[in-house]
Order: C-alpha cells, then sequence, then structure tokens
C-alpha cells in the first residue's frame, strides 16, 4: 500500500514546458501570417454611360490579349510608359475594356502596370 500512496500526484512540469513552446512558436509565426503576397485592389464595375465628362484613359484588352489606347495597339514592354505619358491629360483614373474572350492575367497585367504608372482609379466597363 506505500506504493500507490507514492504516486497520488501527476506532474505537470513537462506539460507546461510544452505550452510555452508552443506559445512561442505562435507568437513567432502569427506576425507572418499578417503578409500577402499579392496587394489587388477590387476594380469598380461602372457602366459606360457614367463615363461621359470624366477624363480617362481608355484601354480595349482585346479577345487575342492585346492592349489598344486610341485605336492604336500597344505592347505590354510600352504600356507603362504610354499610360505615364497620358496621365496628365486625363487625371481621372483608366478604364479597362476586356473582350468577353480575353485572359483575366492580361487585364490584372493592365492593372498592375496602371499602379505603377500612377493611376489611383482603375475601373471596368461590363461587355
Amino acid at each position: 500500500m506505500a506504493m500507490r500512496d507514492s504516486f497520488n500526484e501527476i506532474n505537470i512540469t513537462p506539460l507546461t514546458d510544452i505550452f510555452l513552446v508552443l506559445l512561442i512558436i505562435m507568437m513567432v509565426i502569427a506576425p507572418l501570417l499578417d503578409q500577402q503576397g499579392l496587394n489587388l485592389a477590387v476594380p469598380d464595375v461602372v457602366k459606360q454611360e457614367d463615363l461621359k465628362d470624366a477624363k480617362l484613359i481608355t484601354v480595349l484588352v482585346t479577345n487575342d490579349n492585346k492592349y489598344v489606347i486610341n485605336d492604336e495597339e500597344v505592347s505590354e514592354d510600352n504600356l507603362e510608359s504610354t499610360i505615364k505619358q497620358m496621365l496628365p491629360d486625363n487625371p481621372d483614373g483608366l478604364v479597362i475594356q476586356s473582350e468577353p474572350d480575353s485572359v483575366h492575367g492580361t487585364v490584372v497585367k493592365l492593372m498592375d502596370k496602371a499602379r505603377n504608372a500612377g493611376v489611383k482609379n482603375v475601373s471596368v466597363i461590363e461587355g
């Protein structure tokens, strides 16, 4: 009976050590979870009638994934510089008009280049 009396308490020190290690790991990992790989703003969807008086740059993304500004095709390499040149005369923003079969990635590249060029407002026209 003396043997049984000696095991009446549980040693919680190892359990406490494990919880402290888990707490430290969570404290180290938590700030890393806040970082986002790609910071994208969701574009506004507007109707074409609302754009009549605004000074906007309109870019058409065609079905074969080419960029057209003022009826002139612009290569992807020159897109950012072209938008930068047009921005002072068209300060209200950029409108993306994409044809139905254009690839989503092409529109995202255009949005990225527009943001790099300094465009504050990017809108997408339906259709």
